[in-house]
């Protein structure tokens, strides 16, 4: 089965899409039933990244946003003209060329745009009417998570047998990770002990009312707050002597980031998936997490779980981080419980069920 994937996540910064991308095209390269390809529709950063196998990579000079504008309006252009020809052509990030010729498979990470728009890019909201489009005429959808497959199946009426759910999967670096050295830490400015929240610094994910929440609940209460994470958009949060602000790490850094923290703390109002979660309890990391179906789903009972738009119950849980209280019972059991869970998330899982959903879409054995 000759698979084309959309490749741009894969660009730039990786964060959770990217992660997504890349893993699914690792481990679809490793089956005997698929040959992954990837394309990417950009005017600049299009070189084959360094883990894309040489011919398995399509660069083509066009500005992503015509293409989209296009694309709303009309069947054109399309794959079957810009593209090499492939049994299926998946849409790993929302919205692709339309086809006549493959089987059209998109991942819909999540319905931000329509769930919560005031707290996405304008851009995701001016591409909120197409993704709708093409998830709709789509011979399969995608997505991260169950709680997100009945909002699609609700809000875009796709009928269940369209929609696949394939939950992400965690590297086995994450099981592996060990805490930052001292000297490490001193390096980025962080002291022994630390909260810790990752992702991209926007309003989806609520570390506003983190701040607010560890400010209100008192430096000597709680341990120091480090945020890490892409800068993103919208209103900026500035480091005080309690707050510290790091951008985008490399993996290894960022492991060992996650595997030293006295919790992560992960507020977020809404989620697809929750990655970074899920990656803190591979390392064995105690995770509180935003009381949302999604991070449910995620965590079971391995999360402690707060309405993150409680100030008080926030403050509270914070406190209960910063005194030991987070975890009743034996703590090294409630980590073995925490990596035993993470490891039932895998890449190959993802990639079965994606490579069932190209099959239910139609396409070759």
């Amino acid at each position: 089965m000759d698979v084309l994937l959309d490749g741009t996540p894969m660009l730039g910064h990786r964060t959770g899409i990217g992660q997504y991308v890349t893993n699914l095209y690792r481990t679809l390269h490793d089956r005997p039933d698929v040959t992954p390809r990837l394309y990417a529709f950009t005017i600049r950063h299009g070189s084959r990244p360094p883990d894309v196998h040489p011919g398995a990579w399509t660069r083509r000079i066009l500005p992503a946003r015509l293409l989209q504008q296009l694309w709303l309006t009309q069947d054109r252009p399309s794959a079957d003209v810009l593209l090499p020809r492939a049994d299926v052509l998946h849409a790993t990030n929302f919205t692709s060329p339309p086809s006549r010729r493959a089987r059209r498979v998109v991942t819909v990470h999540d319905l931000a745009f329509l769930r919560l728009p005031e707290t996405v890019h304008p851009q995701t909201r001016r591409a909120a009417e197409l993704t709708i489009r093409q998830a709709r005429r789509a011979d399969a959808v995608l997505t991260p998570s169950a709680a997100v497959a009945a909002e699609i199946q609700e809000h875009l009426g796709i009928a269940g047998d369209r929609v696949h759910v394939t939950p992400l999967g965690v590297d086995d670096a994450w099981a592996a990770a060990a805490p930052l050295a001292a000297a490490e830490r001193r390096r980025l400015g962080l002291p022994d002990r630390y909260l810790l929240a990752v992702g991209t610094r926007e309003p989806r994910k609520n570390l506003g009312a983190l701040v607010a929440a560890h400010r209100a609940a008192g430096t000597g209460r709680v341990p120091p707050l480090v945020l890490v994470g892409p800068a993103g958009w919208g209103p900026e949060i500035t480091a005080d002597p309690g707050v510290h602000v790091l951008p985008y790490l490399p993996a290894e850094e960022l492991r060992g980031l996650v595997a030293g923290a006295t919790a992560l703390v992960f507020p977020s109002r809404y989620e697809g998936f929750g990655l970074p979660a899920l990656e803190a309890m591979a390392t064995g990391t105690p995770v509180l997490a935003n009381d949302i179906p999604v991070l449910r789903e995620v965590l079971g009972e391995c999360g402690t779980f707060v309405d993150a738009d409680d100030r008080d119950a926030l403050v509270a849980a914070l406190e209960a981080v910063g005194s030991g209280r987070l975890e009743d019972g034996d703590a090294e059991s409630a980590r073995a419980a925490r990596r035993e869970r993470a490891r039932s998330f895998t890449w190959a899982r993802c990639a079965d069920a994606t490579v069932a959903a190209y099959r239910a879409a139609g396409a070759p054995d």
